[in-house]
């Protein structure tokens, strides 16, 4: 299990997820005010911080997406199951992109002056897209080798 290439593909997807959690993605200016956009919603950066627009579904999608990679990892016997598995994975990564838009499309539109700038954690679901397809193909590798040595063994 450990030994697998995949295994620390995955690992890394449910590692930089965790931080997309804590880091903020984003900074917006919304009328002259600024904000930090994170997970869990966007939240003001003065002194007594206060959650102004909950996004809760982001910070739920964010969790699943670890979730399901350390999940994902434990079913090395079942490698058609660890390939659909990461295949969701990126399907719910591409909606992470997707449901951050929205929210920073919904906050725009709500407001007269209204400008943002991106934060680093905001590519680390972009490099667990990458890797969740590095992990596909190393699993696909495993299974081919699996079934050769299978057709060998008749």
């Amino acid at each position: 299990m450990i030994q697998r290439i995949q295994t620390i593909y995955l690992l890394i997807v449910a590692a930089l997820n965790l931080l997309v959690v804590f880091l903020p993605l984003a900074t917006v200016q919304v009328d002259g005010a600024f904000y930090s956009f994170d997970a869990s919603g966007m939240s003001t950066t003065a002194a007594p911080e206060a959650l102004v627009y909950p996004a809760w579904a982001l910070m739920g999608l964010v969790a699943i997406i670890s979730l399901l990679a350390l999940a994902t990892i434990f079913l090395f016997r079942r490698r058609m199951l660890q390939i659909r598995l990461c295949t969701f994975n990126t399907l719910l990564i591409i909606g992470f992109y997707a449901l951050f838009a929205f929210y920073l499309w919904k906050i725009a539109s709500a407001a007269e002056a209204f400008t943002f700038r991106l934060q680093v954690a905001l590519v680390f679901p972009l490099v667990s897209l990458i890797l969740n397809w590095l992990a596909i193909r190393a699993i696909g590798a495993d299974e081919m080798l699996v079934r050769s040595l299978n057709r060998l063994r008749k």
